[in-house]
Order: C-alpha cells, then structure tokens, then sequence
C-alpha cells in the first residue's frame, strides 16, 4: 500500500480552532471509508490524548512539544523529513498553510483561507511578513492544493493565478453523533450563570475580523431581551472586546465562557434562540454547520465563504446593526423551517464526504 503522510505540526491540540476540527473530522472519515493507501499522522505531543476517537490512524508523535512556532518549522525541516523518509513516504500532506523546504515530494497543500490577504490590517506585522513571503513559495512546491470551499480556491487563483485544476475542494465534515453527549440546559444555565432569559450564541476566538463587537452593539441595542453568550478562546482582539462591553452598558447580559468542552458547546448552541456569526471573513465557518447539525436556526453574514456554506439553510445578512435588527423575530417566525434545511444541508457534509474530496486530492498529487 502507498504511505502516506500529515503534517500536522501545526495543530497545537485546543489551541487553532476550526483549522484543528478540520482535520480532525478529515481524519475520521478516512477511518471509515475503504482506501488503498496507509497513512501517518505527524503531531504534537498531547494530540492523541485529546483525539482518542482517532484510534484507527498511526499518530506519529513529535519529540518536542512545539509550542513556538521556529520549533515547529525547525522539526518540519529537520525531524519531520528525515522520520518520513524513513517510513518511505510516497506523498507528504501539508495542513498548516505551508510546504517545508525539504522533506518529501510530491506534496498536498492546504490553504485555510487567504484572510490576511484580504484584511491585512487584522494581522501582526511579523506574521505577514512571513505569510507574504512563504505562501508563494509554498504553492509552487506542492502538486496539489485543497481548499475547504470553492471561495477559497477562487482566492487561491486569483491572487496567485494557480491552475484551478491543481485545486480540489475538501468539504468540512460533521460527525453524524455531534451533539449525543451534550449538556443539558439546566446544569449550563447554572454553570454559566445565564439565568431564564433567552440565549444567543457565537462560537469563536476573539480575533479582529470576527466582528464580537457587532454583537455587543445589538444587545445593547434591539436584542436587548436575550443574553449573548461568547464561547472560544482568545485572540487578538481580546482587550478591544472587554473595553467595548464594559462601555456598552449591557455587560450584565453578555456572558464570556472561554474555551469550552465539546458537550458544553453542542448544549449550548441546542438550547439557543439562535447562533450569530457576524464575521467579516471565513474560508469555511464550521460553527454554521454545528448550528445546523444540532437543529438551531443560523443567522450569517454575508462575508466570504458563509453564504455558499449556508445556502438557504440560515439567516444570511449585510453585517449592519439595522439588517439584523429584527433577526431574531424572524428566525424565531421561521424556526421550523430552518432547522428543517440546515439538517438538509449538513447533510450533505459527512465525514466520510470529506475523506473521500480528500482522497481524490492524494490520488491527483500521484497521477
């Protein structure tokens, strides 16, 4: 059988977000469907442990912890290519953005999204510099690119005029078991404080072009009989957050959870009037299909990849405070029917769907 590997250095567990959930839910599709290929998983100590649902997949664990990023990029260059070599791997997946300068060839490519691209400013000047300079270089390395949505492969060939045809589209996946285990309302309204009143939820760190701030202003404003509750760690945008709500003059009704555990955040978003994601960019948008999967209506903007992704399955809206104004009322006049065609949707967003997008990439990168 052909080895293959995944470069998942990147993925410090808990700590990258959707891009980690991603990979995951890739991850075990393969594990359910039939394929001709043995595959190595290349990750960070702690990974296992905080995947044991990945019990099918060889997790090769990497000798330093790589909590800073030169360790990382030093182990892609020097540990990763030479254990590599020596399992004879025949095709290196690369999910971090990047393609190392050595190690093996032919190479697949994911790009997340070209967010910094678009939205510079969203960016430390360190980190662009390196994006700027490294993502060119790493699309001419690689045989084949995959990307998450047709929005982002369309970013991909304009802003490098790449061949559409060396980019395939991996669709996320959404395990047919998300939510079994979810917490129930009543311990996560005592856990949190969140009272009796209705709940509005964002799922997502605290990063500039995730626009929390327009959802305090709302609360603030005309949601002002819901509570906004806030799950995901923090970003760039954390201090810039707190100022705005503690100026908002709502603060009593916006409860910040942090990261939370995958059952709190499936109960959470079941018992909510709503899940908002208001964000100025996503090259997917996993928390859109989690809604879905979990029967709650979904209120988007119409920014980057959202409304391909929701498709009439949600709410979809200019990121303007009078747009959303009256969401709420509407979402809740149309619940039925939302729920109805976001199970629809999700549908069509397997796990297994996505192994198999994934598998037509490795089997492109070999033709």
């Amino acid at each position: 059988m052909t080895r293959l590997g995944m470069n998942l250095l990147w993925a410090r567990p808990g700590r990258v977000g959707g891009s980690e959930d991603y990979f995951v839910r890739q991850l075990l599709g393969l594990q359910e469907v039939a394929h001709d290929f043995d595959l190595d998983a290349y990750v960070l100590p702690g990974f296992a442990d905080a995947h044991p649902e990945l019990h099918a997949i060889t997790l090769v664990e990497a000798p330093l912890s790589g909590q800073q990023r030169p360790v990382r990029v030093a182990m892609e260059h020097t540990w990763l290519a030479a254990r590599s070599a020596r399992r004879r791997t025949s095709l290196m997946h690369h999910g971090g953005g990047s393609v190392p300068a050595v190690g093996t060839r032919p190479a697949v490519l994911t790009i997340h999204d070209l967010q910094w691209h678009d939205y510079p400013g969203y960016v430390a000047p360190l980190k662009l510099r390196y994006l700027r300079w490294s993502t060119p270089k790493s699309i001419r390395r690689a045989q084949v690119i995959t990307t998450p949505t047709a929005f982002v492969k369309q970013t991909v060939v304009e802003a490098y005029g790449v061949d559409p045809n060396r980019i395939v589209t991996v669709r996320h996946g959404m395990e047919a078991h998300l939510g079994a285990t979810a917490t129930d309302e009543s311990t996560l309204r005592t856990k949190y404080g969140l009272g009796d009143a209705p709940i509005v939820v964002y799922p997502a760190m605290t990063h500039p072009h995730k626009r929390h701030d327009f959802l305090v202003d709302l609360v603030a404003g005309p949601w002002s009989d819901v509570v906004l509750v806030l799950t995901g760690g923090a970003g760039s945008a954390e201090d810039t957050l707190n100022e705005r709500i503690a100026r908002s003059g709502a603060s009593a009704r916006v409860v910040r959870t942090g990261r939370v555990s995958g059952d709190d955040r499936d109960g959470l978003i079941k018992m909510a009037l709503a899940v908002a994601f208001p964000s100025e960019y996503e090259g997917f948008g996993a928390p859109a299909l989690e809604a879905m999967a979990l029967g709650t209506p979904l209120i988007a903007s119409d920014r980057g990849s959202l409304p391909e992704v929701v498709r009439g399955a949600g709410l979809v809206l200019p990121l303007e405070i009078d747009a959303w104004a009256g969401a709420l009322d509407a979402v809740s006049a149309r619940r039925e029917a939302f729920v109805a065609a976001g199970y629809a949707r999700v549908a069509e967003f397997s796990t297994r769907r996505s192994a198999e997008d994934l598998l037509a990439a490795y089997r492109l990168a070999l033709s």
